[in-house]
């Protein structure tokens, strides 16, 4: 999948500037799909010359103009395709599982404090997703929201997030108690 589609789906949401968008995929996408503010923006341009999507210039007087893009009927076409499709097999790229994969021979403390470094990344996501989940929410429970939303996608994938994360978690707790045990940390407090 490219970048394209993301920006695509993120623009369900409405008219949005590059700055907008920016921060839509930060708080939400990201927990599928990463990209740089830099990588955005030349992306609109090239959606924007591909006719996938509208761009409109407003004028303000105190900052820079900015520019605004909506979807066009023939980019609703092209993301109403792709999500047809079925997707590609899922493909894990982590550097940490790598590193784990290698460990047999490092410093296990140093393996020790990678995990818990990435649960607390997961810890720090959850609370970010929960943050948003309460947003989406809007006061409603979530059987409400699932049935009268506008649109579920943006919570179904907070789910899968969340899901993600949560596991992260208990696969960190996992390995810890197995290197605590295989390596005498217990009661030292693993270092």
């Amino acid at each position: 999948m490219s970048l394209k589609y993301a920006v695509l789906a993120a623009l369900l949401e409405g008219e949005s500037s590059g700055y907008d968008l920016a921060k839509i995929f930060d708080v939400s996408v990201s927990n599928f799909w990463s990209a740089t503010p830099q990588q955005l923006y030349r992306e609109l341009e090239r959606l924007a010359g591909d006719g996938l999507i509208d761009a409109r210039v407003v004028q303000q007087e105190r900052r820079p103009n900015k520019r605004m893009f909506t979807l066009t009927e023939a980019g609703l076409r092209d993301l109403h395709a792709f999500a047809a499709e079925p997707p590609r097999p899922i493909a894990i790229r982590d550097e940490l599982m790598v590193k784990v994969q290698a460990m047999d021979g490092a410093d296990p403390a140093a393996t020790r404090a990678l995990i818990e470094e990435r649960m607390e990344w997961s810890r720090g996501k959850l609370a970010r997703y929960e943050r948003l989940r309460r947003h989406l929410l809007g006061g409603r429970d979530e059987a409400e929201y699932l049935r009268d939303a506008e649109r579920i996608g943006p919570y179904l994938t907070l789910m899968a997030g969340r899901s993600l994360e949560e596991s992260n978690l208990r696969w960190g707790e996992r390995v810890l108690e197995i290197l605590d045990r295989r390596f005498n940390y217990a009661g030292t407090g693993g270092t």
